[in-house]
């Protein structure tokens, strides 16, 4: 690639980059022979065993930089884990002893390499030089910021206008994180769109010490795969990203058909999703690997009708179990899934009755009112029965059992097959 297309490249899909002028200069420094390849810096915090759909996003960006032949230099935040990144958070986070750190970094370390070459790629463990910093180290950071500046984060702002708790540690972290860019002598850190104030941090520390200011590059976040979403205080709605806290993955290191089996539960429409198909669009463009034209096809498709949702989730499926599990993989998933879910499997009798959905059981916003839906189906006596159902994990929706007040369109419902336990069956369908 020309610098020209080595930029666009590097900067497709990216939320905040600065700056861009930045980034071309040091892509032309290197590309003249004037300066070694750069230095693409991104940290990680061991905070569990698993890397999920939503923090390969950042790791693909990652690996885009090592194509071009820069470095990555990723760093184990097994001192930060310790501390736990308020970024995004309404409360203070669970502190992880250093045994339980260890043993996630490892995972990670194992799982990472699924998407990073070997080859360009330097491991670091922030506990080098955090964990030997001193009392007058420690104050030295905090010359850098003030309290205006952290209390100006989103986060922080919310938590301290409605008297809920900030720990001294927590206002700690983003000089931590800074620190690291510092120490490995960052040119470029990622993060995704959560962590800018933290990125910002680095390069204020770089500058305060004599280094040229990293270029700061985020990346979208991906929402989960659950019907949650968060009221903000403007009153708007804000789905759930992926997160371990709210137990909505889809681990990079999980079994092909767990893969499957996840991602075809995944909700078409929820609250605070800008569209009907927006979920849907999120995966295709940051899940799948696909090229950005077949990714504009089957947008199209979706948009226009003419590509159905579940049709489109299987082939985002099928695409992160080749991702994983190599090719071939997300055909054989989808084979199992059918078999215990679609084609007779699991109890399943050969012929199922259809059931179309009364209209009066869904609202304006195209939701449904599951417990009567249920009921009306005649897989439940009464909405109370088929409340109970639900909460006892018995109600399932192609193989995955709705969870108490999930929320689902007729979208995502329109072809769905529901069961109740293995003798009540229904095909769905709107119109």
């Amino acid at each position: 690639m020309d610098l020209a297309q080595q930029f666009d490249f590097l900067a497709s899909g990216a939320v905040d980059l600065i700056s861009a002028t930045d980034l071309r200069q040091k892509l032309r420094s290197v590309d003249a022979g004037e300066r070694p390849p750069l230095r693409v810096k991104l940290g990680i915090d061991p905070t569990s065993s698993e890397i999920h759909l939503g923090f390969a996003v950042v790791l693909r960006k990652l690996r885009q930089f090592q194509d071009l032949g820069h470095t990555a230099v990723l760093i184990i935040g097994d001192f930060t884990a310790q501390v736990g990144d308020p970024s995004g958070k309404s409360a203070t986070r669970q502190r992880l002893d250093a045994s339980e750190v260890e043993a996630n970094a490892q995972s990670y370390v194992r799982q990472i390499c699924q998407i990073l070459s070997p080859d360009r790629l330097e491991v670091r463990r922030n506990s080098e030089w955090l964990g030997s910093l001193d009392v007058h180290g420690v104050l030295g950071l905090t010359d850098s910021s003030t309290v205006a500046q952290i209390l100006a984060r989103n986060d922080f702002r919310a938590r301290y206008e409605t008297g809920k708790p900030i720990s001294l540690t927590e206002f700690m972290y983003p000089l931590f994180q800074g620190y690291d860019s510092v120490m490995v002598e960052a040119d470029v850190e990622l993060g995704g769109t959560d962590q800018l104030f933290n990125l910002h941090m680095g390069r204020d520390l770089q500058i305060s010490r004599g280094q040229a200011a990293q270029v700061v590059l985020t990346t979208p976040l991906l929402v989960g795969i659950d019907s949650g979403f968060e009221t903000q205080g403007d009153g708007t709605l804000l789905p759930n990203k992926m997160s371990k806290s709210q137990a909505n993955t889809v681990g990079i290191g999980e079994s092909a058909d767990e893969q499957f089996g996840k991602l075809m539960s995944m909700p078409d429409d929820v609250p605070g999703d800008p569209s009907p198909t927006a979920r849907i669009e999120r995966y295709m463009r940051y899940a799948t690997g696909w090229a950005p034209s077949a990714i504009d096809s089957s947008i199209a498709g979706l948009r226009g009708g003419e590509l159905h949702p579940n049709i489109a989730k299987r082939s985002i499926a099928r695409a992160v179990c080749d991702l994983y599990h190599g090719s071939g993989a997300g055909d054989a998933a989808e084979a199992e899934f059918d078999s215990r879910f679609a084609k007779g499997g699991a109890g399943r009798p050969s012929e199922i009755a259809e059931f179309k959905i009364p209209a009066d059981l869904v609202d304006g916003d195209g939701r449904v009112r599951m417990a009567r839906l249920v009921s009306e189906a005649g897989l439940a006596k009464s909405a109370r029965e088929a409340e109970r159902l639900i909460s006892q994990g018995a109600v399932r929706i192609d193989g995955n059992a709705l969870a108490v007040n999930e929320v689902r369109t007729v979208q995502n419902l329109d072809g769905a097959l529901l069961n109740v336990g293995k003798l009540g069956w229904a095909r769905l369908s709107w119109s």
